[in-house]
């Protein structure tokens, strides 16, 4: 077949994590991203914090994936960072929150917040964080490399079932955007917008869960929004 004639395979932006390595910062990001995007029918590109305009990415890409990594500093949100933390690097989340900043203005592209990506769109959105879940929850370990159930309060955007996760800090308020599952211990597991095409924050990883619905399905549901968005 003319390569003219395929349809256009949307092109989506995946937030890159960032170490130190040798002494030089360095942005990477483990393919399992990059492969649910190609599953579903996209075609990745990692996006390392650089020094862009961020309103020049917005007009290339049709979605947006915020990936997971360690945890936000809060002091420009209101909040003291607990002293427990592992904290990102400040240029990534310098970038990422002017990124996000920049694309609450554009409700037609597509957004998906995972792990730290959901964090930081309810920080975005005037929420707030539990940044310590063993401060709090006593079946915290649960969350920590573990497979766990949800419960959906909204199944036409999410549905109940069994995810992975690995994190010790989560959502406590959506600031303005809507709760749409939980899990049993009362944790905030996904967030959403319903007044924009498709944000969605997730808290566990859909690229490392096994449950199609709440795994491989959202990355399809995002590359289903970002055709529709071109």
């Amino acid at each position: 077949m003319n390569d003219s004639l395929q349809p256009h395979r949307p092109l989506i932006a995946i937030t890159s994590d960032l170490m130190i390595r040798n002494e030089r910062p360095t942005a990477f990001l483990t393919m399992t991203y990059a492969d649910a995007v190609v599953r579903a029918g996209g075609v990745p590109v990692v996006l390392p914090p650089a020094q862009y305009q961020t309103s020049d990415l917005i007009s290339r890409f049709d979605a947006f994936i915020f990936s997971g990594g360690d945890d936000p500093r809060t002091e420009s949100f209101g909040q003291p960072s607990h002293p427990a933390i592992t904290p990102v690097l400040p240029d990534r989340q310098s970038f990422e929150y002017q990124l996000l900043t920049q694309l609450a203005d554009h409700p037609d592209i597509p957004v998906l917040g995972i792990c730290l990506g959901m964090q930081m769109l309810a920080l975005c959105h005037h929420g707030m964080l539990n940044q310590h879940l063993p401060d709090t929850h006593t079946a915290h370990a649960d969350h920590w490399e573990h497979n766990h159930e949800i419960h959906t309060s909204h199944p036409s955007v999410v549905a109940a079932g069994q995810v992975y996760s690995k994190h010790r800090q989560a959502v406590s308020d959506p600031g303005d955007l809507r709760v749409v599952a939980s899990s049993s211990d009362g944790v905030i597991e996904a967030i959403d917008c319903p007044d924009r095409r498709f944000t969605l924050g997730v808290q566990w990883h859909p690229e490392r869960t096994k449950d199609h619905a709440l795994g491989q399905s959202i990355f399809d549901q995002l590359i289903t929004a970002a055709s529709k968005s071109g």
